[in-house]
């Protein structure tokens, strides 16, 4: 066993933030469809959330925005001429393709990438493979753009494996670390990966999609070398799915050796627990903690995104700290039950609310914005060290944020052709930040 700390990519909000609602299945995203946001705010409270865990002594990094709008997307629809051009045919004739080429939607890097660490696979390298995200139009186009970005950062193959996405197929919809959990003894000792899907290979679904084809998880095991006695896949309740659970982070969340859950999170919770267990046998003691429906009803649940929060060890700190979005302070059912939890003796001793408010009317909360990345200390020495955060480069991202978004952007205005040299204006400023300019 080498010593290994959990580092968080968050992703960095970009200035094309805005409430498109083109995401089936999240009720947030549906809600607030239309509504004017504020692109400046959502990425300062962003970086606020990344200050807080730099402040607890975490290891903190971040991503950068994509390119938007993707004008590949709008060429290849049969939109030619300049930019302006381009953007003002699309806007006249296919509005809501127009809105999939400036989506945001990047920001939630928990469907980045699957990532499992050096402990776990077959040649000891960290490997990442980006999600295809192919069940939504504008998620599918993300990710030749998020694998340029993680190799960009990931580049020393002594250490890392990045690898490409699966194949655009229905068969192989892949979400990300969004329906992944690790669960370990410590971040540096041989683990156990569990995949969560929604439906085989195949299989059609009523209702709201399920993004994650058991087949996907399976393939990513495989890429990833991992042992398949400390694999565990399991299905996730169709009865969470139908209800607004589009990805198993909503009623799900694990770190070192808990899993704190929904009671409707899995098909069959028993199997998942017992599965879990057997493949920890030896190594850790699963600790499960049970949200029983009675005490937070699984729309409650959805709702405040109890579960789409970060579960961490902060140092000095014998219990796990639990990062909750402020809705979950604000609806009695959670926050009565945040409360008996701190209360008791189990593994979760504190919780602390963070103002994720813009991302969250879109649909994320604080565990969809970030990418979980277990690294040893060489590995960290070895990654680009521009993304790699400290309260000075905090603050030189909020900086170039407060001078070039927008604090006001309806889905309207990414019609005007002048948006999207306003949007390339900000990227190229934050990547000059990141020293990676050659993303740009």
């Amino acid at each position: 066993m080498s010593f290994a700390v959990e580092v968080n990519f968050d992703g960095l909000i970009g200035p094309n933030h805005n409430y498109g609602g083109l995401s089936d299945g999240n009720l947030a995203s549906a809600k607030n469809a239309g509504d004017v946001s504020n692109p400046r705010e959502a990425a300062v409270q962003g970086l606020e959330k990344m200050r807080r865990l730099v402040r607890a002594g975490l290891v903190q990094g971040v991503l950068p925005p994509l390119g938007r709008p993707n004008f590949d997307l709008l060429v290849a629809a049969g939109f030619s001429g300049t930019d302006v051009q381009i953007i003002e045919a699309a806007a006249k004739a296919a509005p809501k393709l127009l809105k999939a080429a400036y989506s945001a939607s990047s920001m939630w890097t928990a469907n980045a990438a699957t990532v499992s660490p050096s402990a776990d696979t077959s040649d000891g390298r960290l490997h990442l493979t980006a999600a295809n995200l192919s069940t939504m139009l504008h998620r599918s186009q993300e990710h030749p753009d998020t694998t340029a970005s993680l190799i960009s950062i990931f580049q020393q193959e002594e250490h890392f494996a990045v690898h490409g996405a699966l194949p655009e197929h229905a068969d192989f919809a892949d979400e990300g670390a969004a329906n992944h959990v690790r669960l370990c003894a410590e971040h540096g000792a041989p683990g156990v990966e569990l995949f969560v899907f929604g439906r085989e290979a195949g299989e059609s679904t009523a209702g709201f999609p399920a993004r994650q084809t058991r087949l996907a998880s399976e393939s990513v095991a495989r890429v990833h070398g991992l042992d398949s006695a400390r694999t565990v896949f399991a299905r996730q309740a169709k009865r969470a799915i139908e209800a607004g659970a589009f990805h198993n982070d909503v009623v799900c969340v694990g770190a070192l050796d808990t899993l704190f859950f929904h009671e409707f999170a899995f098909e069959d919770t028993a199997a998942a627990l017992s599965d879990l267990r057997k493949a920890a046998k030896g190594r850790f003691e699963l600790q499960p903690v049970m949200v029983p429906d009675a005490e937070v009803p699984l729309k409650d649940a959805i709702s405040s995104y109890l579960f789409n929060s970060q579960l961490l060890q902060f140092p000095d700190e014998d219990r796990l700290v639990l990062v909750a979005p402020t809705e979950t302070l604000e609806m009695k059912s959670t926050r009565a039950y945040c409360e008996r939890l701190v209360n008791s003796n189990g593994p979760i001793g504190r919780v602390e609310y963070v103002d994720v408010r813009q991302s969250m009317r879109n649909g994320g909360g604080p565990a969809c914005l970030r990418l979980r990345v277990v690294m040893t200390p060489g590995q960290i020495d070895a990654c680009h060290q521009g993304v790699l955060l400290d309260e000075e480069r905090i603050n030189e991202l909020q900086a170039v944020v407060r001078a070039t978004y927008r604090d006001r952007l309806s889905p309207a205005d990414i019609a005007d052709p002048t948006f999207a040299d306003e949007c390339r204006g900000a990227r190229e400023a934050l990547l000059q930040v990141l020293e990676l300019e050659e993303l740009a």
